[in-house]
């Protein structure tokens, strides 16, 4: 089992994404998703640093992929996701709408928006062309490893969401610019002010979900730390790290001693927890009764 980096789902600045994948070049990642999931007006602001990233990222031995949006719904979003395929890059898709821009005969990746739920449906992929699927964040160890069966035998490597503010849903409104009470159409680019999304309490001050932009994530962080081993045995081929900000080349490196059993679980959530946005971490959706648990001990 190896470590995937998924593409950042946060709007940062060029000058930030510039560093961090400069940075990433030199951690023990084997692949790494680079491209805009989010939001397509995020996108003019930094686009000129993806032919750098992929580049500097393949000199270093990195797989490199680019990703589709996580919901295309304007005429040229569809016109960037047939641009996408014409890179020389492998595509990962997180919106099914990609398969009609797909070449004949090109392979391509599955990002965890797109709903993988049953064995059919990996078949399904696969025979479209699909190499890696990094499933949903919501499913359990008994459907992850049913899941990674059915990769096997279709020829799939499949990748299971590690670590980072979890991926629950993406709608056409954006949430970010309605709770400063902006239309979407004049949003002012507000979500560049969260660089790990911003929290929203409910109704009795419970921190339960994080917006970003048009997308709702946790508001805790998703850590696989206690599950490495299961996962493994289940049959994953990669835990995915989602970018967050802080020391991500030391979490890169902590999650690849824990691969290699040099570390702890225990030791592993010490090191990370302190910079984990919301600092809490959840990892119930493995085990249940619900995804926002964690039943760990916290370290002091």
């Amino acid at each position: 089992m190896d470590l995937t980096v998924g593409s950042n789902l946060f709007f940062w600045t060029a000058e930030a994404t510039r560093k961090f994948y400069a940075d990433l070049a030199q951690a023990p990642v084997s692949r790494v998703v680079v491209g805009e999931v989010v939001c397509s007006k995020r996108l003019p602001f930094w686009e000129a640093e993806i032919p750098t990233a992929l580049a500097t990222l393949q000199e270093a031995g990195k797989e490199v992929a680019i990703s589709t949006l996580g919901l295309v719904t304007l005429k040229r979003e569809r016109n960037q996701t047939d641009d996408i395929f014409g890179m020389g890059v492998p595509v990962e898709i997180n919106d099914i709408t990609a398969l009609k821009h797909l070449p004949e005969n090109t392979p391509f990746w599955v990002g965890p928006l797109v709903n993988v739920y049953n064995e059919g449906t990996v078949a399904y992929l696969a025979r479209r062309g699909a190499t890696r699927i990094c499933l949903p964040p919501e499913l359990p160890l008994a459907s992850i490893a049913t899941l990674a069966k059915a990769g096997k035998e279709a020829g799939v490597k499949i990748e299971v969401w590690g670590h980072g503010r979890l991926p629950l849903a993406i709608s056409a409104r954006c949430y970010h610019a309605r709770l400063h009470d902006r239309a979407k159409d004049n949003c002012q680019f507000i979500c560049g002010e969260d660089w790990d999304g911003r929290e929203v309490d409910t109704l009795d001050g419970q921190a339960f979900l994080s917006v970003n932009g048009v997308q709702t994530l946790s508001a805790a962080t998703g850590c696989a730390a206690y599950h490495t081993e299961a996962l493994r045995d289940a049959g994953v081929d990669s835990l995915r790290l989602s970018p967050q900000t802080g020391d991500f080349m030391g979490l890169c490196a902590a999650y690849a001693d824990r691969i290699a059993g040099n570390i702890t679980p225990e030791a592993l959530v010490a090191q990370l927890l302190p910079e984990a946005p919301g600092g809490r971490f959840a990892d119930g959706f493995f085990t249940g009764p619900s995804g926002s648990d964690w039943a760990h001990p916290i370290p002091a």
